[in-house]
């Protein structure tokens, strides 16, 4: 006679509880880890990211210099400030504009030379190095490269347009030009990073889905519209969330550049912070800014996030 155990009388609910409770030792055994290394990694994130949050909400409702506790308490009034600032509504629309060409001119740029330098020919990694080259260097360093290229005087504009014969467009000192002048600043700075994102994508891709298409007659074009394009959808999609937040943070390549001058033309919202809140020294106001930028940030972030990215 075959001998039948209680639990395989029971079914295959009764061996899947049985399998639960045998692995659940298991799972008490992860609990000192747990309980080990999370509070101070939440310890950590208080100290560094929930108490300056709360600060600066806090701070943002007081008329303060930064000596001293705060005490002239006025409530809204920095937010109702800060929103009649034509000079923070530039930096507002500075930030829009920036997240739009980096979208539509960066973003499209590094595809197009991603699908060149995928392939594995001959020189294709000293491209890559040229190309990825700017992304390595300094923020800093590269606003004062750009900063004396665009010198009137004694920069590269100035040597061409003397050997033009032209008169040198001074174009950092142009309030209606200097903005462009960032604009190409950053797609040259940036496009880079987007580009490895892409070419680390192809190189994932399944070359069998492509030699098919290729086999069913499909175009250059085609392959890429209908084929690659698709398959990139997850890493189009991160790098796009890369270029909208970096877009918003944008601090240290204006600085060296412009300094958010001339006549406010090229600020963003955080040197609108640092020039208007830590240099004149209203903290209240400064952190009013914060309190915005952290909001948009949140919600572009998770917005972003629930709608395009919630299957990857």
């Amino acid at each position: 006679m075959t001998n039948i155990t209680a639990t395989t009388a029971l079914g295959p609910t009764a061996q899947a509880k049985s399998t639960t409770r045998r692995k659940s030792p298991a799972a008490r055994g992860r609990m000192p880890v747990i309980l080990l290394f999370l509070p101070p990694a939440l310890l950590l994130f208080t100290i560094f990211v929930i108490l300056p949050m709360g600060e600066a909400a806090w701070y943002s409702l007081y008329k303060w210099n930064g000596y001293g506790p705060p005490t002239e308490f006025i409530g809204l009034r920095n937010f109702q400030v800060l929103f009649k600032n034509s000079a923070f509504l530039t930096a507002l629309k500075n930030n829009a504009l920036i997240i739009l060409i980096s979208i539509c001119i960066q973003v499209p740029l590094a595809i197009w030379l991603a699908t060149m330098l995928a392939n594995r020919i001959r020189g294709v990694v000293l491209f890559r190095l040229i190309f990825f080259l700017p992304y390595v260097l300094a923020e800093v360093a590269a606003g004062l490269i750009w900063r004396f290229v665009y010198d009137g005087d004694y920069g590269l504009f100035a040597a061409i347009s003397h050997f033009l014969g032209v008169e040198t467009p001074y174009v950092l000192a142009d309030k209606n030009l200097a903005m462009y002048a960032v604009l190409a600043v950053i797609v040259w700075k940036y496009f880079g990073f987007h580009m490895m994102l892409f070419i680390a994508g192809l190189q994932s891709l399944d070359k069998s889905v492509l030699e098919a298409a290729e086999i069913d007659g499909a175009t250059g074009w085609q392959k890429f519209r209908y084929v690659t394009l698709p398959l990139l959808g997850s890493t189009l999609r991160l790098s796009v969330f890369f270029a909208v937040v970096g877009s918003l943070q944008l601090f240290d390549l204006i600085m060296p550049l412009t300094g958010g001058g001339p006549f406010n033309s090229t600020q963003t919202m955080v040197t609108f912070l640092y020039n208007f809140g830590v240099t004149r020294m209203q903290v209240g106001l400064g952190s009013a800014v914060g309190v915005v930028l952290f909001v948009i940030c949140v919600t572009l972030a998770f917005g972003y996030k629930r709608i395009f990215m919630r299957n990857d």
